[in-house]
């Protein structure tokens, strides 16, 4: 029922228009018409003015034809850098881009996808109950346009969020929450060959720190990085300032709180240590979300992926997603793998397969829960 062509050319158009995150203005109205064109009452919310956005989330509703449970997919339209200009390339069943960009699949794969399983329903008369689309500003780096969502103006039950790794019939049950740890390392300058004593170095100060500091996996369920350090501006200069940027995630909350007081502890104590000083911030930035095996919402994609043939299975993943925001905004959701491989690199690239089945899922979805 998929048309193959139709949704590998419409895969192929999305990823060449340019949507960097905050610059999702283009895609945006493409998609609108698109979601129109399909039946669908189409909805720019106004996120896009709270967070410095060309647009809003997109909101797209297709009314049922039976009574049965409302249910919501959602899908990110913006992409990491560098995503401007691609040139997708076809070898042997697998869309790349051309090396010189990411691709985007992540995640205007599962855009397309959803946009296809709307055909497919509508064009083979499938019964289905209300449709909810979401199509999200600003998910890399923050899941802003998630957080803005205007809430009150979605009715689903269960959400559907279209934005895993793995191929059709991963099912992510388990998301982790995360704490941003931003910190700023005082120590005092002097001239490193003069007097280096009479010097504070911000650097020595972060070094041990981190030195002591527990990192990268610390439990399965539990992981923590520095990622970005900047400071320093020249070689005879004692360093007076160094800034860090660092994560941890836990798929457990208290575990979570602890990473975190375990880093700022370390930070603190370094820089006394030392005779500097050690700001740190730590900004909760989602929360976790674990969905039971055994849920309604689980059963169903199950049911909807053995109807289709496709082995399905559970998973807990280490990444946050709009299916995080959706959970702590009461709409139960789960995320689905649909290919998306080697994403944020420019070796990234899905295969047409693992699109034509993404898309029978979503329509196969919608079949399920029609009561």
């Amino acid at each position: 029922m998929v048309n193959q062509e139709r949704l590998v050319n419409e895969f192929l158009e999305l990823v060449q228009i340019d949507s960097h995150s905050s610059k999702e203005g283009a895609v945006a109205k493409v998609l609108k018409q698109k979601l129109e064109a399909l039946g669908l009452e189409a909805y720019i919310d106004g996120a896009g003015e709270k967070i410095g956005g060309e647009t809003g989330n997109l909101i797209g509703r297709l009314k049922g034809t039976t009574e049965g449970t409302p249910i919501l997919f959602s899908c990110h339209m913006d992409t990491v850098k560098p995503g401007e200009g691609v040139k997708p390339v076809i070898k042997d069943g697998v869309i790349y881009s051309d090396g010189t960009t990411i691709l985007g699949g992540d995640n205007k794969a599962g855009i397309a996808a959803v946009l296809e399983g709307i055909k497919v329903i509508k064009e083979n008369d499938i019964p289905h109950g209300d449709i909810e689309v979401v199509f999200s500003i600003w998910e890399e780096g923050g899941l802003f346009g998630a957080k803005n969502l205007e809430y009150d103006k979605i009715n689903a039950k269960y959400g559907f969020v279209l934005d895993s790794g793995g191929s059709p019939g991963e099912i992510i049950t388990t998301g982790p929450c995360q704490d941003k740890v931003n910190v700023k390392i005082y120590g005092k300058p002097a001239h490193a060959g003069v007097a280096p004593e009479e010097g504070v170095s911000a650097i020595m100060i972060a070094a041990r720190a981190i030195d002591n500091m527990k990192l990268l996996r610390i439990d399965e369920e539990t992981t923590a990085n520095i990622g970005v350090i900047t400071g320093g501006e020249a070689t005879n200069i004692v360093t007076p300032l160094v800034e860090i940027k660092a994560e941890a995630r836990s798929a457990d909350e208290k575990k979570l709180e602890a990473q975190s007081k375990h880093m700022v502890e370390a930070f603190e104590k370094a820089a006394e240590e030392l005779g500097g000083k050690a700001e740190v911030d730590v900004e909760r930035m989602y929360g976790a979300f674990h969905i039971d095996a055994e849920d309604e919402i689980v059963l169903k994609a199950k049911e909807a992926f053995k109807a289709l043939n496709i082995e399905s299975y559970t998973k807990v993943s280490g990444g946050g997603s709009d299916t995080n925001i959706l959970n702590g905004n009461g709409i139960k959701s789960i995320n689905l793998g649909i290919g998306e491989k080697k994403p944020h690199t420019l070796e990234e690239h899905i295969s047409i397969e693992d699109l034509v089945n993404s898309s029978r899922v979503v329509a196969e979805i919608a079949k399920t829960f029609a009561g």
